[in-house]
């Protein structure tokens, strides 16, 4: 693992989390790949979505930078099976619950993307 593989994954967390917040689903179609997939248990049942079906649902939302909501994130590791594969978790608040996304990260072209996203979100009054 180089140190500058190590910083520009962080830089793609930040994006992100950034993206989320401001729900910029144009600068969450570059940290993610084309083929990225999208999964978490969601009342109970297993919820599945390709990239390309789970930016759309985000245009739908109000983002919490528009209702002044801050979020937080943090990176509680990052784990290199390779030059070319990476698992990074974070725990993050944002739209009323604590989250923790296990992202599956792969360097295509020399750039890191989001292969996967697997969560689960928990309200924050709980």
């Amino acid at each position: 693992m180089k140190t500058s593989d190590y910083n520009s994954i962080l830089e793609l967390l930040k994006n992100y989390y950034d993206g989320l917040y401001r729900l910029d689903t144009k600068l969450l179609g570059e940290v993610f790949s084309p083929t990225a997939h999208y999964a978490t248990i969601a009342n109970g049942e297993l919820l599945t979505l390709a990239i390309d079906e789970y930016l759309p649902r985000l245009e739908q939302r109000d983002s919490p930078e528009k209702d002044q909501v801050p979020y937080e994130s943090r990176v509680v590791s990052i784990h290199f099976a390779g030059k070319n594969t990476a698992l990074a978790e974070v725990q993050a608040t944002m739209f009323g619950h604590h989250y923790t996304d296990f992202l599956s990260l792969l360097k295509i072209d020399g750039h890191w993307h989001i292969q996967a996203k697997v969560f689960e979100g928990v309200p924050t009054n709980n």
